[in-house]
């Protein structure tokens, strides 16, 4: 009885040494199988455009307000909305009755300054009876000159005609403009920038920008001027942009994107996949492959992003190899298979 025990129990522990045996096997599969499979990239550097991407409004580089200097009727526009003038071209014709009267004055001035002069040349007048007669011609000219400008109204600049406020016919009464006027080549955008940029802008620079009702084109124009103060509450500055716009198919009043460039930076560039970003935290860390096939997470800088890449500003070196797919699932010293 004893003796068949003991068989008994051999047998058992034969049994249990075989599947002590298995799991250890099946525990060394699982950790084979917990490799990673990781595509990988060796860092590089190359040169990146500093760009800003800021969003503006069109405006008219000049908005003239047509108007009379004193109340008095309408007599003849010329032009209409969406007409297109000429710099000096005639928009408008006030009643003439007082220029018609200042020329006349002006007319009387000057010939009796002439008959004074030829007199005053020969000794026959004094040289204060010469003076008072110049002075009343140069008033009277001025006069002339003035009630000219004020009667025929022409434009200041060459654009577009933008609002009419009254007819042929009307009383102007100086309540609001006979017509509007806007310079539209060039147009001018105000772009309102980080503070932290202000001393890389500067007069002269190249910008780029796109039109929402204009798409598929983009436009060429540069910085004429850097606003001198910062707005406290929005801590930006104003850079004034113009644009040719020679076509004229930009309008006051659109909505632009408008890039800026600052320079250039010579960087480490990363596949955005590369990048990820800690929940709850602007922290961005990617992982570093060691030379025995484990990773390092590693915090880094993040500059631009552009075409699908990171500008890495700081935390990575060139020829570091960087995990840039299946890193979704890593920790701190996981072994990886770098697969193609």
């Amino acid at each position: 009885m004893n003796r068949r025990l003991m068989l008994a129990g051999g047998m058992l522990a034969l049994v249990l040494t075989g599947c002590a045996g298995n799991k250890g096997d099946e525990q060394e599969a699982v950790v084979a199988q917990e490799a990673h499979k990781v595509t990988v990239t060796v860092t590089s550097k190359q040169v990146v455009p500093q760009t800003g991407v800021y969003s503006s409004t069109v405006q008219a580089n000049v908005v003239n307000n047509i108007a009379s200097q004193a109340a008095g009727r309408i007599r003849k526009l010329n032009v209409e909305v969406g007409d297109f003038v000429e710099q000096g071209q005639i928009l408008a014709e006030m009643d003439q009755a007082q220029l018609d009267q200042a020329a006349l004055t002006l007319k009387n001035n000057e010939t009796e300054l002439e008959r004074l002069k030829a007199l005053y040349d020969e000794g026959g007048v004094s040289q204060s009876d010469y003076e008072t007669a110049e002075l009343s011609y140069n008033v009277s000219k001025s006069t002339y000159d003035n009630l000219l400008e004020n009667t025929i109204l022409r434009a200041p600049v060459s654009g577009v005609i933008t609002a009419r406020n009254y007819d042929s016919g009307d009383m102007y009464a100086m309540s609001s403009p006979i017509y509007t006027l806007q310079q539209i080549t060039p147009v001018k955008l105000l772009v309102p920038i980080s503070e932290m940029d202000y001393t890389k802008v500067k007069q002269g620079d190249k910008v780029s920008l796109t039109v929402d009702a204009i798409p598929g084109r983009t436009f060429s124009g540069s910085v004429v001027r850097v606003y001198p103060v910062i707005d406290p509450s929005s801590h930006t500055f104003n850079v004034e942009v113009h644009v040719a716009n020679t076509d004229r198919v930009i309008r006051p009043g659109m909505y632009a994107r408008v890039t800026v460039t600052f320079g250039h930076n010579n960087s480490v560039v990363l596949p955005d996949t590369a990048v990820l970003k800690q929940q709850g935290s602007g922290v961005r860390t990617v992982f570093v492959l060691g030379s025995d096939n484990t990773v390092e997470a590693r915090i880094v800088t993040i500059g631009l992003h552009f075409d699908g890449n990171y500008e890495i500003l700081s935390g990575l070196e060139e020829g570091e190899t960087v995990v840039v797919t299946g890193n979704s699932s890593l920790n701190e010293g996981d072994k990886v298979e770098v697969v193609e």
